[in-house]
């Protein structure tokens, strides 16, 4: 029965290739079993009919999805094909794009059968050489080249986020009777290949906008959350949630694509296998922690009402967001930093000092205090803990900056900026985390001048603009915050 069916939904298959290269959303609804939203049908009409499509949108409205059903659509419904899908990261690329693409693969029997999936690849049982789709990540212009076929896609995702030279090699393989691009992703950035889709060479696409909130898929709560927060033209709100570009603010101190930039960067090799992020050519995972050269603890103490007390780490050049709460004392918050402390020197051997650098301001000297004398009760198990305080907002004596909030935030702009000091591109020095509440806080402080120096909003002044209190941002300030290193 089972090898009769087989043979009955193959016999079925190539009776419909006809209508499905023709309508891929009738391909998705009968092979794959996926029910496309409507915009989705619109787009997968589109990229029938058109060589390149160009898709922007809010976050959580299905775009992996979409780009999972075109993928196989296009590799199982075209002779000898070869498809192409990149993103900026391999976590974006690997543990999203090609997880998704696996997905939906599994839940269609027929394509159980015909296809065989990798971590790296896709091909046609049979025509492993010929027949095939890959992953490659966006980091270098070689990775996209030497591709030349009849029937070809790219796909981009993360578009914004893709650098030029890249984007010149991608288009530079699309000469072939039926070659096609889709790029897809959240607009970071106001220029780039991207950017050009939705305006200068907009004759060239067919162009999509997709607003979260008109996507079934979103939640809704976290719109008007978002919105409350940050304003409704606010450039998060605008990106992340209405799919347009970000406002050109000149009183902004970071601009937002530097930071959506900071957020989709690659880890170097050692911080990947630290993590346990990092794939060799096999597709088998490696974990090896010996690579860890610097750990960074921060946190930003609550003083009253809605406040939060927040808690983050870096590792190497990644940082990451451990805890946020309200209302706790002192007592429980050095606990946690304790608790972290602890947990990080253990799970990675950490022979070097670590910097735990909190908020001595207010309640927050209450922090200091306790972890001092915790290190004194029990000096072997926190001999590597340097207890570092700082307080925002205090002038001080610097060539650029008026007080020590303007400093630290120049610190992070000076780690995510995209260029180095002659204007050459280069990679950001800093992985922040992706949390939505910092990327709004970072965004929108803005910035002006006292004595001919740079100062940043306060606390105060920027709670008189409505926003909430930036404490996610000021404890990803703390734990970047640059110290001199101490050898033990």
């Amino acid at each position: 029965m089972g090898n009769n069916q087989k043979i009955h939904r193959e016999k079925f298959f190539k009776e419909r290739l006809p209508l499905y290269q023709e309508n891929p959303v009738l391909y998705a609804e009968e092979v794959l079993m996926f029910t496309p939203d409507q915009w989705q049908k619109a787009v997968l009409r589109d990229l029938a009919g058109n060589a390149k499509v160009a898709v922007k949108s809010g976050q959580g409205v299905g775009k992996t999805g979409l780009e999972a059903v075109a993928l196989l659509w296009f590799l199982t419904c075209f002779p000898y094909p070869r498809v192409v899908a990149t993103a900026p990261t391999k976590q974006q690329l690997h543990d999203v794009l090609w997880s998704e693409v696996a997905k939906w693969q599994e839940k269609s029997p027929l394509l159980k059968e015909l296809l065989k999936w990798t971590k790296t690849y896709v091909y046609m049982k049979g025509y492993e050489k010929r027949w095939f789709a890959v992953a490659r990540t966006a980091t270098k212009p070689e990775n996209m080249q030497g591709f030349h076929e009849d029937h070809m896609l790219f796909i981009v995702d993360e578009a914004s986020g893709v650098v030029d030279t890249i984007m010149e090699a991608v288009l530079g393989t699309l000469s072939g009777d039926n070659n096609k691009l889709l790029l897809c992703g959240n607009p970071t950035r106001n220029s780039g290949t991207f950017f050009d889709a939705f305006h200068a060479d907009q004759p060239q696409y067919k162009c999509h906008t997709i607003s979260s909130r008109n996507s079934p898929r979103t939640n809704k709560d976290n719109i008007i959350s978002l919105e409350k927060k940050y304003g409704t033209q606010s450039n998060v709100v605008r990106v992340r949630v209405d799919g347009e570009f970000p406002l050109q603010e000149d009183d902004i101190f970071l601009p937002l694509a530097w930071i959506e930039g900071s957020l989709k960067t690659e880890m170097q090799e050692a911080t990947a296998k630290a993590f346990g992020n990092y794939y060799n050519a096999a597709g088998e995972k490696i974990v090896d922690r010996s690579g860890v050269y610097s750990i960074d603890i921060g946190c930003d103490v609550a003083r009253f009402g809605n406040d939060k007390t927040c808690i983050g780490y870096k590792v190497n050049e990644a940082a990451r967001m451990y805890k946020k709460y309200n209302g706790q004392d002192t007592t429980w918050t050095a606990g946690n930093l304790a608790q972290l402390y602890i947990a990080l020197v253990d799970l990675y051997k950490f022979k070097g000092n670590v910097y735990v650098k909190i908020d001595d301001g207010g309640v927050g000297g209450g922090v200091t205090d306790q972890l001092k004398a915790l290190k004194r009760k029990n000096p072997e198990r926190y001999a590597s803990m340097v207890i570092v305080p700082l307080q925002f907002g205090q002038p001080i004596s610097h060539k650029f900056y008026y007080d020590s909030t303007t400093l630290m935030m120049g610190v992070i702009r000076e780690m995510i900026q995209p260029f180095d000091e002659e204007g050459k591109q280069r990679v950001p020095m800093l992985i922040l985390p992706e949390d939505v509440d910092l990327v709004g806080q970072l965004s929108s402080r803005k910035y002006g001048y006292v004595g001919g120096k740079v100062k940043v909003e306060s606390k105060k002044e920027m709670k008189g603009r409505g926003l909430r209190s930036p404490d996610e941002a000021d404890c990803m300030l703390l734990t970047c915050y640059p110290v001199k290193r101490k050898v033990r």
